[in-house]
């Protein structure tokens, strides 16, 4: 059952992973089907992400963040061709509205392919030079995790718009699933007025955070009200949103809500967010007749190109695949916690 804690339910994904009955999977996915269409965002527990794997994550993310500056410099994604690594605090670009750069760091990693395919999307992850248990192998326990996840989320999604869950072979057979991890600097170290990360909404498909147990940050605009709801961090709670490829897709059945992250506690905090879009070759699958064809690819393209510089080659788009934007999963893009 879906637990209220204020704002945005905790529903128990247990239920439809492992249920005792048809109607625990239905109950589950009337239940995020009702928290996508009022919020865009909810939180889940019974995800199948082992609590151990969360806590690893939480200390190779402090591993990773607290090598000296001049090591994070040597993995820039801006030396990275694949655009995968590390963003130093300041370097994105400024949203409409914003005052100063976001306070945030962070590190990108994607689905590890050996080989880099243009324009970017797909190609091998960099890793700082630290002991493989203090660092890579966490964070990657941790990305497989959320790589299932994700997958079981746009199951949840399809099935209460009225699809089945098979339709995913339609446009996920190589999805793109890009990971972020943010490390926000304590409130003491950051300007008036400046926000870890301005408001904003997702590009995307589904979004799995976690937050840093006890080191809440995250606020969602109610679409309606436009009040900003505090969304707490729980041990062992995941938060799940909705990307603007999903309203649009869905017809505005399910929302994109703007979100922003303000670190309030004088210690630093850290947050990962996995983005699982799908393949970058595909287009809307619950609309045939839709009259935008734009793939994935050039969605992502679309979105960043007039946000962000990009690449001199990211001026003749590919057919089907956007070329390279800085984020979506990767560096600079507006879609995180």
């Amino acid at each position: 059952m879906a637990v209220d804690t204020g704002a945005l339910p905790i529903i128990n994904l247990d239920d439809y992973i492992n249920p005792k009955s048809p109607a625990d999977k239905e109950r589950v996915i009337a239940e995020v089907r009702d928290a996508s269409k009022k919020y865009g965002f909810f939180q889940v527990k019974g995800h199948g992400i082992p609590l151990k794997a969360q806590e690893g994550l939480i200390r190779g993310l402090g591993n990773l963040f607290h090598q000296p500056e001049e090591e994070k410099a040597k993995l820039s994604f801006l030396k990275n061709p694949g655009r995968r690594g590390y963003e130093a605090s300041g370097v994105g670009g400024l949203r409409a509205g914003d005052a100063m750069h976001d306070s945030k760091e962070a590190f990108y990693i994607g689905r590890e392919d050996p080989v880099l395919e243009p324009p970017g999307f797909y190609g091998p992850n960099v890793w700082p030079n630290l002991p493989e248990e203090d660092c890579r192998s966490p964070i990657w326990e941790y990305y497989q995790g959320t790589s299932v996840l994700g997958r079981i989320i746009w199951a949840i999604l399809l099935q209460g718009l009225g699809y089945s869950a098979d339709l995913l072979d339609e446009f996920a057979k190589r999805p793109i699933v890009q990971m972020k991890m943010i490390r926000y600097p304590p409130a003491s170290l950051t300007k008036p007025g400046q926000f870890g990360v301005g408001a904003h909404t997702d590009f995307g498909g589904v979004t799995v955070l976690l937050q840093e147990p006890a080191k809440a940050g995250l606020e969602v605009q109610d679409s309606e009200t436009k009040e900003w709801l505090p969304v707490p961090s729980i041990e062992d709670v995941l938060v799940i949103n909705c990307g603007d490829m999903i309203q649009k897709w869905s017809g505005g059945a399910y929302k994109s809500a703007k979100h922003r992250v303000i670190n309030k506690a004088d210690t630093e905090r850290f947050s990962c967010a996995t983005f699982w879009h799908g393949d970058a070759s595909a287009a809307n699958p619950l609309n045939a007749d839709d009259g935008d064809k734009d793939t994935i690819g050039q969605l992502l393209f679309k979105r960043f190109k007039s946000q962000f510089s990009l690449p001199k080659e990211a001026n003749d788009q590919p057919q089907g695949v956007a070329p390279h934007p800085n984020e979506s999963g990767m560096p600079q893009q507006v879609e995180v916690q």
